[in-house]
């Protein structure tokens, strides 16, 4: 039988009224209680709507994605667009570079890139992995497959992934100062990418 993993419980500071309180388990959301009704609110509406198609939690972030991807396209500037969003994020890469450096831990690219980012986990739903190797479903197949029949987008998922995707990741990692391999799409919808010792 499998173990289940538990979360350690988040208790009061030390700093909490009384000694006692010190030992209350908390959600870590106390304080920000109608933030995350608000949260939960906008959640249960992007999956409660099915006009046009079931939408899925990331749909507002794959289509903003599309959108600039396709007017990118549209003008023959992908490669420029690509290359202004490497520079658009050198203050995290540079910095992550830099940590890099200092710690002799290249496995932190990966973090910076997937795991410490609501950008990624917010459009890659079902990323997941550690170490050296990252892997998720590409994201945007499910809205270009419901935008493509009315017109919306004439971008293909292999081609986000050849133009955008894959040269956006290994341009992160060139600034970190790492290599990354950025596998195919596999079958199955899913991307795995690995450091490249």
């Amino acid at each position: 039988m499998a173990q289940t993993q538990t979360r350690p419980a988040i208790h009061a500071t030390a700093g909490a009224r009384g000694e006692a309180d010190r030992y209350k388990t908390l959600s870590g959301f106390e304080g920000r209680e109608e933030e995350l009704g608000r949260s939960l609110s906008v959640l249960l509406k992007v999956l409660h709507n099915d006009a046009g198609y079931a939408h899925e939690m990331n749909d507002p972030l794959v289509k903003a994605h599309l959108l600039a991807i396709q007017f990118a396209k549209n003008r023959g500037e992908l490669a420029e667009y690509v290359a202004h969003d490497i520079r658009t994020m050198e203050p995290v890469t540079l910095r992550m570079k830099g940590i890099i450096e200092k710690t002799g831990i290249r496995e932190i690219a990966l973090v910076a890139l997937f795991d410490r980012t609501a950008c990624h986990y917010g459009l890659a739903l079902t990323s997941g992995g550690d170490g050296r190797q990252r892997s998720w479903k590409e994201p945007f197949g499910h809205v270009l497959e419901q935008c493509r029949k009315i017109g919306q987008f004439d971008l293909t998922v292999q081609e986000i992934h050849d133009q955008w995707t894959r040269p956006r990741l290994q341009g992160y990692a060139r600034t970190m100062g790492v290599e990354l391999d950025v596998s195919p799409i596999a079958a199955d919808g899913t991307i795995t990418v690995g450091l490249v010792d």
